[in-house]
C-alpha cells in the first residue's frame, strides 16, 4: 500500500540555501556528538545524515533535540519526565557540574547551553531558553499521550500543543540569534502571529513527513494526520490532501502578514526585516532537511521526493 505525499514548497519564496561554513562545523558538531555515544550504532545512522559560532549552536541544538526525541520516544510517561527533568536542570544551571550516574543526555544539554549562552544576542538568549523549556515540557506531556493512547482533537488547542512539542519553538527564537529585537517588536501581535504562523507551517510540514514512519512504531497519536484522520474519517491520502489545504492556507496568511508588520523607525525595521527572513527561510530549511536525512523517508527518501509516492511502513 502506498500513499501520496502532497509538495507544499514548490512555490515558497524563499529558495534553499546553505551555510558556506556547513561542512567545518558539521564535522565539530558530529565528533562532539559522537562523543557522548549515547545512541545505538543503527539510531547514529540516522543521526549522520543529518557566523560559524552561530551555526555551531544551531547544529548543537539540532542534535539535542533529536537525541530527546529518540531517548524520550522509547520512554514511559515516567521514564521521559525523568529525562525532561535533567534536560531542564542542565539547560538552565549550564556552569552546574552533573552528578555522577545521571543519563549522559544531561552533559550534553550542559554542554550546548554554555556554548549557546557565549554567543546569542542579550534578548535571544532568555527566550531560546523559554521556548526550550516550553518544548520539554510538552515533550513530558507527549510521552503521557503516548502512554495512554490519547489523541486529542483539532479543537482541543491542537496546534499550541504541537508548536510545544514538535521542538520548533526554540529555532523561531533562535532566528534572532545574532540580532537585538527589543520586547516591544518581539511581542508585538504582528510578529507573534508570523512567529506563530511559521511554527505551524513547519509543524504540518512535519507531521505529513513523520507520519509513515510514526504510525510504524506506535508513536503517531498527536500527529496532525492521526488526528485529522480520527476526527473526520478520512484515509491516509486525504488526511495528506487536509494537511495541504491547511498548509497553503498558512502560506497565504504568512505572505500577507509581510504587509501588516508596522514601523518602528529604519533600525529597527532593518531587523525586523532580517528576523522575518529568518523565519520564512526556516520553513524552507526544514522542509530541505526532512529530505536530506533518511530519519522520516528511509533509503526510499530521494526517490519518494521525486515521485511523492510513500509505500506505507508494516507496524513494527
Amino acid at each position: 500500500k502506498v500513499f501520496y505525499l502532497p509538495d507544499t514548497m514548490a512555490n515558497w519564496p524563499w529558495p534553499r540555501a546553505i551555510n558556506p561554513h556547513y561542512e567545518a562545523v558539521k564535522i565539530e558538531t558530529d565528533a562532539w556528538f559522537c562523543s557522548f555515544k549515547s545512541v545505538d550504532s543503527e539510531s547514529l545512522k540516522a543521526f549522520d545524515k543529518c557566523n560559524t559560532e552561530h551555526l555551531r549552536v544551531g547544529c548543537d541544538v539540532m542534535d539535542m533535540q533529536l537525541i530527546i526525541d529518540e531517548v524520550t520516544d522509547r520512554r514511559t510517561g515516567s521514564g521521559a519526565k525523568e529525562i525532561v527533568d535533567i534536560v531542564l536542570d542542565a539547560l538552565h544551571n549550564p556552569h552546574k557540574i552533573r552528578p555522577e550516574g545521571e543519563h549522559i543526555i544531561g552533559e550534553m544539554m550542559r554542554q550546548c547551553s554554555a556554548r549557546a549562552m557565549q554567543t546569542m544576542s542579550m534578548t535571544c538568549h532568555p527566550r531560546f531558553i523559554d521556548k526550550f523549556t516550553i518544548y520539554l515540557r510538552a515533550v513530558a506531556v507527549e510521552a503521557i499521550d503516548r502512554e495512554q493512547k490519547h489523541c486529542l482533537s483539532i479543537d482541543d488547542n491542537f496546534f499550541k500543543y504541537r508548536r510545544e512539542s514538535s521542538g520548533i519553538l526554540p529555532w523561531l527564537a533562535l532566528c534572532a540569534m545574532e540580532i537585538d529585537l527589543p520586547d516591544e517588536v518581539f511581542y508585538h501581535p504582528a510578529i507573534v502571529d508570523m512567529f506563530e504562523c511559521t511554527a505551524d507551517l513547519v509543524t504540518v510540514e512535519n507531521d505529513m513527513l513523520s507520519y509513515n514512519r510514526e504510525q510504524a512504531s506506535g508513536t503517531h497519536y498527536n500527529s496532525l494526520i492521526t488526528v485529522v484522520m480520527l476526527e473526520l474519517g478520512l484515509n491516509i491520502g486525504s488526511a495528506m490532501g487536509w494537511a495541504s489545504a491547511y498548509h497553503t492556507k498558512l502560506k497565504e496568511r504568512f505572505i500577507n502578514g509581510l504587509a501588516k508588520i508596522p514601523s518602528w523607525g529604519p533600525s529597527t525595521d532593518i531587523l525586523v526585516k532580517k528576523y522575518l527572513d529568518g523565519l520564512g527561510n526556516w520553513v524552507r530549511a526544514s522542509y530541505c532537511w526532512s529530505f536530506d536525512i533518511e530519519r522520516y523517508l528511509g533509503p526510499m527518501t530521494a526517490e519518494i521526493q521525486q515521485s511523492r509516492l510513500v509505500p506505507l511502513l508494516p507496524k513494527v
